[in-house]
């Protein structure tokens, strides 16, 4: 019984990592007929309507209202701004490189820690990002994993919109742990999708397409907003309850597996040896900065 209960976290982590490797094929689809502003507008305003209700039935409205300031805003970091670039970087690249850029996340989160909070990582740590902005910068040295005929000013922006989401997410958890720790996992993801929607109803108004989106355009936000955002958020936040954030900063490296499988799937994209080969350098990088892996742990407990 209890082996079989501390193991019960493995099923929120592989699926979690499924959800959120959908996320970039929904992103992609709804992208192509919607634009990167109004894709983000919609999934997080179709998260917030998801959250809202469960926040009331679960009595945790008074801890929302008690801490909304900082919760909507950090939302603005934790969902508006990054689901905004990845949207905008997916009219360039394919969903599993989006993904596999997105794996660059806690090594970010390291380098905001080390800068904010004076987290100073080790040798091991710092090989670790030497490691993994080499296997980012692989990736930008070649074309693969691009749509066919985008230009190398296109690529680049793509890249560079996937690592300042990157960015963001890592100052949005050091804020985070700064200024809403303690406060009920549900009242911080859902007040964070209220500040996202509030952000971003404006800009997405004025960029709103002129035609009107295909129903499967609606569909792939709707479920990116629900299930992927929504429900995920849901399921990342009672990982980290049951098998702490070390565990489940793990999910990094499924997303880019689950994304690249649906990818391959659904929309017919193509895999290179070369992104995979860059796709094994940044796991490689971030096990390391993140501490999952220490070098020379032997010879130090000898």
């Amino acid at each position: 019984m209890a082996p079989r209960a501390s193991r019960a976290w493995l099923i929120d982590l592989v699926l979690l990592g499924a959800l959120w490797g959908a996320s970039f094929l929904f992103m992609r689809i709804g992208a192509a007929e919607f634009g990167a502003l109004p894709t983000a507008a919609v999934r997080v305003g179709v998260a917030m309507l998801f959250l809202l209700p469960l926040l009331l039935l679960r009595g945790q409205w008074a801890a929302l209202r008690q801490h909304w300031k900082p919760a909507l805003s950090i939302g603005i970091l934790n969902s508006g701004l990054p689901f905004a670039f990845f949207a905008f970087a997916l009219l360039t690249l394919t969903s599993g490189l989006g993904a596999v850029l997105n794996a660059t996340v806690p090594m970010f989160g390291a380098l905001v820690a080390w800068a904010l909070f004076n987290d100073r990582p080790d040798g091991s740590r710092i090989l670790g990002l030497v490691i993994g902005f080499t296997g980012v910068a692989m990736l930008a040295g070649r074309s693969a994993g691009f749509h066919s005929g985008a230009d190398e000013s296109a690529v680049l922006w793509a890249i560079g919109a996937c690592l300042a989401a990157c960015i963001c997410y890592a100052f949005s958890a050091n804020l985070t742990r700064r200024y809403l720790s303690g406060v009920p996992a549900l009242a911080t993801a859902t007040g964070s999708q209220v500040g996202a929607t509030l952000a971003l109803a404006l800009p997405a108004a004025w960029l709103w397409p002129t035609q009107m989106p295909s129903l499967r355009a609606w569909l792939a936000l709707v479920a990116l907003g629900t299930a992927c955002t929504g429900l995920a958020y849901i399921l990342f936040f009672r990982l980290i309850e049951r098998a702490g954030p070390a565990r489940a900063l793990t999910v990094t490296f499924l997303v880019p597996v689950f994304a690249i499988f649906y990818g391959v799937v659904f929309l017919g994209e193509h895999v290179t040896a070369w992104m995979l080969l860059c796709a094994v350098v940044i796991v490689c990088g971030v096990a390391l900065s993140t501490g999952l892996v220490k070098l020379g742990r032997r010879a130090a407990a000898r």
